[in-house]
């Protein structure tokens, strides 16, 4: 086997390619990486999310880590990917070691790694690891210590950033505000947002409920992925109960937002990031530009122009956003799965901000979601996404390539003005509507985003997308 780091670190299927030997050889690679870089001497925050065997691998790193001389800050339960970010920072550490495979299958695990400065690891820092990792492989080389000597020996830490994260999130949240809105429905999907969606609330003694937060690894035999497809259960409660004002998700780690309105429709991450923008300018006065991925809806750049601010346009992985937030430039940043950071905060998706963000709006604004966006459809125009994956033959992926560089001067119609490959092949064309086509690299699928002003515009964008790719 080979180890690969994505755009979200390596992942693996528990007892096939993602088991203790195999891991411990990539903690032992991210620890050379930071002695390589002089910042072992930092520390790095281990933690996990809630899958199996989340606490085991834990240990093990905190045992590789000290057999290399590096510190490790043990979180002692398991923890959300934001706030890991947030403790990386507020420590000064070196890093953070995360086990965690996000919204995957349980059948999964992973490891991410996130550098010094809180955000996802860059590319350059991902191909050492990897390239490390891929040397060492079936070798015996990872040293270890027992979690005994390593914290007789200073190099063993345990904390819990919970409430220190809570306390910093109340002054990026007006809760005050959200104590007017009336009942809440949540739901951590099992995962690492429990203890984090609803103390707040029951602190301040906002009605609420919630479902899904015990731990079950299977995740209630379903991905712990917030989206329209997978929570069901969570929109039959929230149609069934008319008190209920809004429907708050987060997925397994909990960096990844589900937003249902009063009547228990879902409402597309695409749509929240433009509301919240509109939202932190207009209502919050916060300064800076916004930046999305390429695959992400343009009704954001439709509401920066209503502002007059600049779009950043990144590739997809949240570490181009988190780049931006770090550097100060941005009001927010997100991505049309479901991620998103604001000025100020962690260089990090963050599920929980974004929901209590949401909850804050529909409150001071006194609407519903859906009221909200047609407001802002009033005010800069209608947009429609979607999202596609095409399976491909053998046969048509070893074409991909090239039809995707003989690429058509007309699509559905309408002129192609513009192609952007910052990330995939993006086809912008004459009447505002446009398609995306990203290819896997883990699988003979090919992703199709498309936009455009209305559903049956769309569906003739997205049927001619298809039919480029896979006839």
């Amino acid at each position: 086997m080979r180890i690969s780091f994505g755009t979200s670190g390596w992942r693996g299927i528990l007892c096939e390619d993602f088991i203790v030997d195999n891991v411990k050889v990539v903690i032992r690679a991210i620890a050379d990486h930071l002695i390589a870089s002089r910042e072992q001497h930092k520390g790095v925050i281990v933690a996990c999310d809630t899958r199996f065997m989340g606490q085991r691998f834990v240990e093990e790193a905190a045992r590789v880590l000290a057999g290399a001389g590096v510190k490790a800050y043990l979180c002692e339960r398991d923890t959300p990917t934001p706030v890991i970010s947030f403790e990386i920072l507020r420590c000064h550490a070196a890093g953070a070691i995360n086990f965690t495979a996000s919204h995957n299958p349980p059948e999964y695990n992973g490891v991410k790694f996130s550098p010094s400065w809180g955000g996802p690891a860059l590319p350059e820092t991902t191909s050492d690891i990897e390239q490390r990792a891929n040397q060492m492989l079936g070798a015996a080389c990872c040293t270890t210590l027992s979690l005994e000597d390593a914290s007789r020996q200073g190099l063993l830490e345990r904390i819990d950033p919970r409430q220190r994260y809570l306390k910093a999130l109340e002054e990026k949240v007006d809760f005050d505000a959200i104590a007017h809105l009336g009942k809440v429905a949540l739901n951590p999907l099992y995962g690492t947002g429990r203890g984090y969606l609803d103390d707040p609330l029951k602190q301040r003694g906002i009605p609420y409920v919630i479902i899904n937060d015990h731990l079950d690894p299977y995740f209630g035999g379903q991905p712990p992925e917030p989206s329209e497809s997978h929570i069901p259960d969570f929109i039959a409660l929230v149609k069934n109960d008319p008190a209920i004002r809004l429907g708050l998700a987060t997925d397994g780690d909990a960096d990844r937002f589900g937003i249902l309105d009063s009547d228990g429709s879902y409402i597309e991450p695409n749509y929240i990031i433009a509301l919240l923008l509109d939202y932190l300018i207009r209502v919050r006065k916060l300064e800076g530009g916004v930046a999305r991925s390429v695959a992400t809806s343009h009704l954001i750049d439709a509401v920066a122009r209503k502002h007059g601010i600049p779009v950043y346009e990144t590739p997809v992985g949240f570490k181009y956003v988190g780049e931006l937030i770090s550097q100060d430039k941005i009001v927010i940043g997100g991505e049309e799965s479901a991620g998103l950071s604001i000025k100020g905060h962690v260089p990090e998706k963050d599920g929980i901000l974004a929901c209590f963000l949401v909850a804050e709006m529909v409150a001071r604004e006194g609407k519903t979601i859906r009221e909200l966006l047609e407001r802002l459809y009033g005010e800069v125009g209608r947009f429609v996404t979607r999202r596609d994956n095409l399976k491909l033959s053998p046969q048509l992926e070893n074409e991909y390539v090239n039809k995707i560089t003989a690429l058509p001067a007309e699509v559905a119609g309408a002129k192609v003005k513009e192609v952007v490959r910052i990330d995939g092949t993006k086809l912008l064309l004459a009447d505002g509507s446009w398609i995306l086509f990203r290819k896997s690299g883990t699988e003979p699928v090919v992703r199709l985003y498309g936009e455009a002003s209305t559903e049956a515009r769309l569906t003739e964008v997205m049927a001619a997308g298809r039919k480029f790719i896979v006839g």
